[in-house]
């Protein structure tokens, strides 16, 4: 059996730029498959060799495969939009090769799996949540021609018209079991970060956030009959993280890596293994962590040692300006830890990005300014500001439904890519939503914070990242206030 994961031709986020990564999900399902030997696998990383549709088209004709699977599992490659392109993709697929079965999971389809098969009939299964095993027991089943899909843990298929759904499956206890994701199979020499950061790559080296925070896109990672495995965090070892990293460095030649974690510090003792394995093994690679600011402001003695090790850039969560908002979103931090940890980091030299929301439901202009003001005053280097875009599974999901602002069937899943505001608050239409965030990003760049980062001791990685940022803000603006797509 032949098996082809497929990422096809898209964009990136407007403020991104040039933004491609290896695809973490087809790295890690291939990994396991190959490893087990149940299936040929290939990778068609359409959107890394600079294809169109139609010459992804004949690449798949070529390869004839059995089964094709379409996903993703990190948020950065787009939000939301990338949805809209692996479904084009399975129905054009489908319309040349009506027998290959199409096969879809992790970010979006996990939680709404019911909506995708009975909406998309060229999609023939969903994996909800982790995936390497089901996937693996759904390829058996096809080889041996069974059909008993319904009994398949995490898997939902369609039995006489019907969406059917498998048991809840357990969540893989030890992530450390699982093989290095399967790198060889992506041209790795194409990934660039930013515009400007070559040899690029990002990583997942954890499953499940112990946050659990409202509005969180991870949500719809995982099977929606049992919320607690999203909040399950489970880590690599630090040796295993240094082990990837090596990989990356000596075979592929990789220079930069940012760690997509949502909570890459959880554990402190990891994080100094990591670095003290980097160091140790004489490993020259740049990195960037994703954090929550209470596990950053218990890490603060080591900072020095990450930024020996090679970290240059920490994203911290901001989102709103004070404890009771971020109370209110099951945040679980404080603002005085998220000034901390700021304050912290750049006196090692170290960057920050803030992560920014607006658009909740009861924003209105007042509350975004202040909003905006309070990061005004934290001083980021870099303003990652995102409009709330509820996904499936999530708790604002849930309200949003239940207040008729979601209609699940006349969504333009190429809007939702939290760069373009899809739905109004109380007080706020999407115009004035969309001219708002504008607004902040504007406001935030000024000359003189400009000046600041580039006449500082950053990393040059910094240097060119906000350079990116900054020159990619008229293009947030069309997508917010104009509707432009770049996903």
């Amino acid at each position: 059996m032949k098996v082809l994961f497929i990422m096809p031709p898209i964009g990136a986020w407007s403020t991104y730029g040039i933004h491609k990564a290896p695809n973490q999900f087809y790295a890690q399902l291939a990994a396991y498959i190959r490893q087990e030997g149940t299936a040929e696998v290939e990778v068609l990383d359409a959107r890394a060799l600079n294809m169109k549709d139609e010459e992804m088209l004949e690449e798949v004709k070529k390869y004839s495969p059995d089964v094709i699977v379409l996903g993703d599992i990190l948020h950065s490659t787009g939000g939301l939009a990338v949805i809209w392109h692996f479904n084009e993709t399975a129905k054009r697929i489908k319309e040349i090769l009506p027998d290959i079965k199409v096969v879809v999971g992790g970010l979006w389809y996990s939680a709404f799996y019911e909506e995708t098969l009975q909406t998309y009939p060229y999609i023939d299964f969903v994996m909800l949540g982790e995936a390497e095993l089901t996937l693996n027991e759904l390829l058996l089943e096809l080889m041996s021609q069974g059909k008993r899909f319904a009994q398949i843990a995490g898997l939902a298929s369609r039995v006489n018209g019907k969406v059917v759904v498998g048991p809840h499956r357990e969540l893989i206890p030890d992530i450390d079991l699982l093989p290095l994701p399967a790198y060889d199979l992506f041209p790795m020499d194409r990934y660039v970060g930013h515009t400007y950061w070559k040899h690029f790559c990002e990583l997942l080296t954890s499953r499940g956030c112990p946050g659990g925070c409202s509005f969180c896109y991870e949500w719809s990672q995982y099977d929606p009959r049992s919320p607690k495995d999203f909040i399950s965090w489970r880590g690599h070892s630090g040796k295993r993280i240094a082990d990837e990293l090596e990989l990356l460095q000596k075979k592929f030649g990789v220079k930069t890596v940012v760690f997509q974690d949502d909570a890459f510090n959880v554990r402190k003792e990891i994080v100094e293994e990591v670095c003290n394995e980097i160091l140790e093994r004489g490993l020259k690679i740049n990195w960037v962590i994703l954090g929550r600011a209470d596990d950053w402001v218990k890490q603060v003695d080591l900072f020095p040692l990450m930024k020996k090790a090679g970290m240059f850039m920490g994203l911290v969560g901001i989102e709103v300006s004070s404890d009771e908002e971020l109370r209110r979103l099951g945040k679980g931090v404080t603002v005085s830890q998220i000034k901390e940890t700021i304050d912290g980091l750049r006196n090692q030299d170290i960057a920050t990005v803030g992560t920014f929301l607006i658009g909740f439901e009861n924003d209105n202009e007042e509350t975004i300014k202040k909003r905006f003001s309070f990061a005004d005053k934290i001083d980021p280097d870099i303003f990652a500001l995102q409009f709330v875009t509820p996904v499936p599974g999530s708790p604002i999901w849930k309200r949003a439904i239940r207040a008729g602002k979601v209609d699940i069937k006349n969504m333009d899943l190429r809007m939702w890519d939290f760069h373009h505001p899809v739905v109004p608050t109380k007080y706020l239409s999407l115009d004035e939503l969309g001219r708002l965030g504008a607004w902040c990003m504007k406001e935030f760049f000024k000359p003189q914070r400009i000046r600041r980062i580039m006449d500082s001791n950053y990393s040059p990685l910094v240097k060119l990242c906000v350079k990116d940022f900054v020159g990619n803000i008229p293009r947030f603006e069309a997508a917010a206030t104009r509707g432009e797509l770049y996903v």
